[in-house]
């Protein structure tokens, strides 16, 4: 027989792997086990149950991620909050500027002493904003130092 017609030849599909897992293992678990289980894989981050399961047997080490969903979602409407800011600064501005182009000097005056009462509430709402967010650093950092 020729050499090349003992290879099999390759129809087509995915390469074979070099080392296949062909090994398998079953087990069960009780629904407390299977709960602490579901819980520790959550928290490891891996995507792969298999994997997971491999890299504790083998002593590999685990990535645990926690994500703090509450501090997330305040940062992240802090973060709203404060290119809302900005977009009322920049506003601002131009609200300053047509009021004096448009307007007697006597008028946009009035506006902007409306404007400038306008702008002090939002400067203390401001400082409220700062207050919390350092009440909320506070607890969260207490939070992260404990773990």
């Amino acid at each position: 027989m020729n050499g090349q017609q003992n290879n099999k030849q390759h129809k087509g599909g995915r390469n074979p792997k070099k080392n296949p897992s062909i090994h398998r293992y079953v087990f069960r678990l009780t629904d407390e086990e299977n709960v602490k289980f579901l819980s520790m894989f959550d928290t490891s981050g891996s995507e792969n149950k298999a994997h997971f399961i491999t890299s504790i047997l083998f002593e590999k080490q685990i990535k645990t991620v926690k994500v703090d969903m509450a501090a997330m979602d305040y940062y992240m409407r802090l973060t709203t909050l404060y290119g809302q800011f900005r977009a009322v600064g920049v506003n601002y501005n131009q609200i300053v500027k047509i009021l004096y182009r448009n307007f007697s000097e006597k008028k946009a005056a009035a506006y902007l002493f409306k404007l400038e009462k306008l702008t002090t509430e939002l400067a203390k709402l401001c400082q409220e904003i700062i207050k919390l967010t350092e009440e909320f650093e506070a607890k969260h950092l207490i939070k992260n130092e404990d773990k």
